[in-house]
């Protein structure tokens, strides 16, 4: 069997990419590996642009998935700077931008998603930021060691991390949100209320209720940003951060169902059985919730890489993983576990910034929060993996262990 025969394809230069690949030569597949980035730098991890890298915290080199030598010593031939763009799944070929042909065996589409643009005019204007890439975050934190006036549009997870790391450097801030509490669809108005108090502490200034009409510079750098109601905000730096949509443009061109990602089953196979897809893009099976869900968060990539890499390689196991994501914003540190769909009850252990929230449905545990409670998420998810009914009134009591 000849090289192009046997060769493996990751088309994505992220976590999931990365992982996969790191697994593949883990579990001793030896053949032909290729990963084709459409980004300059190699594969580095996304939690950082927003978390300790943007903040000052940590360091370029602390970033990356890899030592730079990794790739050439496990003989992973890393194509950097060369997009995808094109997969024929009859020939068994991914085509690049270079007119270069790729055949593949198995190929893994781990493409991630781009941030959602800001659609007014002005929005072009230098000093306008999107926190996606390496280059982004870059920008941002030599912006913010300016201080001056930072505008963010959108209070969602990004959106409030960057103002954390803004005001970490002493910029002013103000977060411009249409909903009436930050992470108002994700966690509902209550938890929301929580990070809204939160960075009001630190200085942090909200507009909610308020959308961007546009954006105003002068010499092609912004300076203000107008709201719906007229008012102008001051602005050196603007972060928008309204959302992200996933990169499915390959799959659904090469004719693979796409939903909100590409549909893949239990073991993130899509309907081409030598197609795979994880990370961002993928909208997995999830066995324990009995539905679909597409994950947008750094562990669905961490471990949806390397069980998609065992998959290709015919071993056996299903994703099942429960949805888990992290924030630090100033003293609050917080982990979640699960999927809040459907929810309808929330009951909360604790009290100030020292609680574990959880949603419930019909008395069962679907999601938890841990908010700078510690080592409680192995215990919280083995409860919502348990599916048993609980008494809202022990979940409550902090003396009730649960």
């Amino acid at each position: 069997m000849s090289d192009n025969e046997t060769q493996f394809v990751i088309i994505g230069g992220g976590l999931a990419g990365a992982k996969a690949a790191e697994t593949l030569r883990a579990e001793r597949f030896d053949g032909p590996l290729t990963i084709i980035a459409a980004e300059q730098e190699r594969p580095y991890e996304r939690p950082p642009l927003s978390k300790g890298y943007l903040q000052g915290a940590s360091e370029l080199n602390e970033v990356y998935v890899h030592e730079e030598g990794w790739y050439r010593e496990h003989d992973v031939d890393l194509r950097l700077g060369v997009a995808a763009t094109r997969v024929a799944p009859g020939e068994r070929v991914v085509e690049l931008a270079n007119g270069e042909r790729v055949p593949y065996r198995k190929l893994l589409i781990a493409t991630g998603a781009t941030p959602r643009p800001l659609p007014v005019d002005g929005a072009d204007l230098d000093g306008v930021h999107y926190l996606r890439t390496l280059a982004d975050s870059q920008a941002l934190r030599a912006g913010f060691g300016h201080g001056g006036d930072v505008v963010i549009i959108g209070a969602g997870w990004i959106g409030l991390e960057t103002a954390a790391a803004a005001r970490k450097a002493g910029c002013r801030v103000v977060v411009v949100e249409p909903e009436p509490t930050p992470l108002h669809r994700t966690l509902g108005r209550q938890l929301g209320e929580v990070f809204a108090d939160l960075h009001r502490r630190n200085g942090v200034t909200f507009r909610f209720g308020a959308t961007v009409t546009r954006l105003r510079g002068e010499g092609g750098q912004v300076r203000e940003v107008v709201l719906d109601d007229g008012q102008a905000l001051p602005a050196d730096d603007v972060v928008v951060g309204i959302g992200a949509t996933p990169n499915v443009e390959l799959a659904r061109a090469a004719g693979l169902e796409v939903r909100s990602g590409i549909v893949v089953d239990e073991t993130l196979r899509s309907a081409d059985p030598d197609i795979y897809a994880a990370g961002d893009v993928a909208e997995h099976a999830h066995p324990l919730l009995g539905r679909h869900i597409r994950v947008e968060h750094w562990a669905n990539a961490l471990n949806q890489g390397p069980a998609a890499a065992r998959a290709m390689l015919g071993l056996p196991g299903r994703y099942d993983l429960l949805p888990y994501f992290y924030t630090d914003q100033y003293e609050l540190g917080m982990e979640f576990s699960g999927d809040i769909e459907g929810h309808d009850q929330v009951v909360i252990r604790g009290a100030d910034l020292e609680f574990i929230a959880f949603w419930l449905r019909e008395g069962h545990v679907i999601a938890g929060m841990n908010v700078n409670v510690w080592d409680v998420v192995d215990d919280i998810q083995a409860l919502i993996r348990s599916g048993r009914q609980v008494d809202p009134a022990e979940l409550a009591d902090p003396e009730t262990p649960f």
